[in-house]
């Protein structure tokens, strides 16, 4: 196991800088989650940190070596991919033993490192299993055993299990997490689910045009999100958006409602206030924040979405599963204060 460090890392194509000044430190034994959308950089940063793709400027470190020139086998890391890439000739034993072919370890040591890493992913009673007679589950499994018989410093998972249904893909996110929980090692997982990245990380990195926007736990970047995009991003459904004003004396939403809060104010300024579907619930008439029509139903069994036209726009909030509003229906919505946050309009930085 080992510590990992980005640098100021960044990678340009020709003349186009795609990553600008990466900096992250990984702890020995960490899971790390990159999240974000398409294009934003998280996959080349992970191939970087293997080796696959060339360091324009700054520096990976491995453990206390720096690593930019050394070749991806030299560099004490194993990589998981999206597609299986297992070999179909081959059983689950040959295929998990393929990633002892340069160990020098003798062949008693090398069969005891495979029925251990076999044992661990309860994978025993498969070994002289064909690919094809396995599971969509099972063949990443073979995968991710093929990586760990190697006993690598770090493992690198790039979006191993887009390619899943979604019952495998939550078994599984439980499976790669209990696996984590016993063997301890360091683990840089991408993703562009931020499911995936709240279930199952230490800590989540969230990237967006080649920058990070943030890092912290899972927690931290839920309920304290540093701008817009982290809290419209993580959160499903998305975040509420609400344009106000923010004053001396505090928010003024479009329906005219004031609330006092720990917002910091320089004169009068536009902000967006943001509030969570869960913390958005149905009002007593006239004591809402926001005020509106009902125009969707999503109902969820305890719960029920519902979309709300209101002067803010559309927004999102929860209602009772079992007597939800009807459509058509007027509706006010309330919020605490305390789940309120508050972003300037222009810049997105969060003003808490």
């Amino acid at each position: 196991m080992a510590n990992l460090s980005l640098k100021n890392l960044t990678k340009s194509y020709n003349q186009t800088e795609v990553l600008h000044g990466i900096n992250l430190d990984v702890a020995d034994g960490e899971f790390v989650v990159f999240v974000g959308p398409s294009g934003c950089g998280k996959s080349t940063t992970l191939r970087m940190i293997a080796g696959l793709e060339d360091v324009t400027g700054g520096e990976v470190i491995i453990g206390d070596r720096v690593v930019n020139n050394l070749e991806p086998k030299k560099r004490d890391i194993a990589m998981v991919f999206q597609n299986y890439a297992i070999y179909p000739h081959m059983t689950v034993k040959k295929n998990i033993a393929f990633g002892l072919r340069a160990s020098k370890l003798s062949k008693p040591e090398k069969e005891a490192r495979i029925a251990e890493v076999a044992g661990i992913l309860d994978m025993t009673h498969l070994l002289e299993r064909k690919p094809n007679q396995l599971s969509g589950g099972q063949r990443q499994r073979v995968a991710i055993g093929r990586a760990m018989v190697r006993d690598p410093a770090v493992f690198l998972f790039d979006e191993p299990l887009s390619n899943l249904d979604a019952q495998l893909r939550t078994q599984m996110r439980l499976e790669i997490k209990k696996l984590h929980q016993r063997v301890g090692n360091t683990i840089v997982f991408v993703t562009h689910d931020q499911v995936e990245a709240m279930t199952m990380a230490d800590r989540i990195v969230i990237m967006k045009d080649g920058h990070i926007q943030q890092v912290g736990t899972p927690a931290e970047v839920y309920h304290s999100p540093a701008n817009m995009f982290v809290a419209k991003f993580i959160g499903a459904p998305s975040m509420n958006m609400v344009p106000a004003q923010l004053s001396d004396q505090g928010l003024t939403l479009l329906s005219g409602q004031s609330i006092a809060g720990p917002w910091q104010a320089q004169g009068q300024s536009d902000v967006q206030v943001g509030v969570r579907p869960d913390d958005l619930t149905v009002a007593e008439e006239g004591t809402g924040l926001l005020n509106g029509t009902v125009t969707v139903q999503e109902p969820l069994g305890s719960e029920t979405l519902i979309y709300v036209d209101t002067e803010a726009g559309e927004v999102i909030a929860k209602a009772d599963g079992r007597t939800p509003p009807a459509l058509g229906s007027r509706v006010a919505l309330t919020a605490a204060p305390d789940t309120l946050h508050v972003f300037d309009a222009q810049t997105g930085v969060s003003l808490q």
